[in-house]
């Protein structure tokens, strides 16, 4: 049986009328007070948004966009930026605001979401990939709750999301460097746990398998988003005996590294060596040579994540796990023509 206001009150002795004036952040209540009856809907997993029809039928007028934040997020994560501007230009001509939330942990971004339900403080939530979690996914579903997640969950579930197809930018960047005439190619990317860089090196290996071209182990690296990390990833492939004559690199971070390690050994790039990396940050631009690209319009998943959940605040039923926004190749002087 589900819990009610009623069972918070009594299991932490105090009235009902008390427990609604917590939930609505009302004045005159003590911070021990406060804090106790939280503790006490924490134990009995007490979802009041859900529950309580008094909430249900209220509108803020008022979407949420989520994400864990720290120091340097805008140089580590610019994409977020962008997605946060893709969905701000469709909420804002629904009469809708959008507000931003920034949190240091999915921890933290769940005991928040749950907060942020609980006092109706918005009709939906976007939530970028960096906050997602079981839990906090497992909340939602309970509470049909509308919500986007930006980014699919790395485990099954029946939340809505929307996210980009990385094995499809790892198949375009190996049918590009194939098209160009290289046919030695290396992947440096991130840790062997990252989702993305897990699904890119997918793309690209499947491309090869496909297509019946070999793969050298020794050639497919694993390290951190670094220039650090990528600079030492390629010191340790242009030892072999055996040199790849492109390399495909994870992020921008990466291939800053790789670039710095080719020139210190003497090599040209694209002349010795092609490179191509992912995402048009600014970093892709000005790095010298200006780097070739698989790109995703990040903006325009913005505007669809946004509209995704303008339509699921009319019709909860609605259910969307999608891969949305199709990558697009932006050629630059790090890679040639070969053939």
């Amino acid at each position: 049986m589900a819990v009610t206001i009623k069972d918070v009150a009594k299991e932490a002795g105090v009235s009902a009328a008390t427990v609604s004036k917590i939930l609505n952040n009302k004045p005159y209540i003590s911070e021990q007070t406060r804090r106790h009856v939280k503790e006490v809907m924490e134990r009995l997993d007490y979802h009041p948004n859900a529950q309580a029809s008094n909430f249900k039928h209220k509108r803020s007028n008022n979407i949420i966009f989520l994400a864990v934040t720290e120091l340097h997020t805008a140089f580590h994560n610019p994409h977020m930026f962008e997605i946060l501007c893709g969905a701000e230009s469709v909420i804002r001509k629904k009469n809708y605001n959008l507000s931003f939330v920034g949190v240091s942990s999915q921890e933290e971004a769940y005991t928040t979401i749950r907060e942020i339900v609980g006092r109706n403080t918005a009709d939906g939530l976007l939530i970028h990939g960096s906050a997602t979690s079981r839990q906090l996914v497992e909340f939602f579903v309970k509470n049909n709750f509308p919500h986007i997640i930006i980014g699919r969950p790395p485990f099954a579930s029946t939340s809505c999301w929307i996210d980009i197809n990385n094995r499809v930018s790892g198949q375009m960047a190996m049918e590009y460097l194939e098209e160009c005439g290289y046919s030695k190619i290396a992947f440096i990317g991130g840790p062997k746990s990252d989702e993305i860089s897990r699904h890119r090196l997918q793309g690209f290996v499947s491309y090869m398998n496909i297509n019946g071209l070999s793969i050298e182990d020794e050639f497919i690296k694993y390290g951190k988003y670094t220039k650090e990390s990528g600079f030492s990833m390629m010191e340790e492939l242009l030892r072999y005996p055996s040199l790849p004559d492109a390399i495909i690199c994870e992020n921008n971070q990466i291939a800053m590294g790789a670039v710095k390690a080719i020139t210190k050994n003497n090599l040209s790039i694209p002349e010795d060596i092609g490179l191509i990396t992912f995402d048009d940050y600014p970093l892709s631009q000005i790095i010298d040579p200006p780097l070739t690209v698989i790109d995703i319009d990040v903006y325009e998943m913005g505007n669809q994540a946004a509209d995704i959940l303008l339509r699921k605040i009319k019709n909860p039923a609605l259910q969307v796990q999608s891969f949305t926004t199709l990558p697009r190749l932006i050629v630059r002087s790090s890679t040639m023509k070969k053939v």
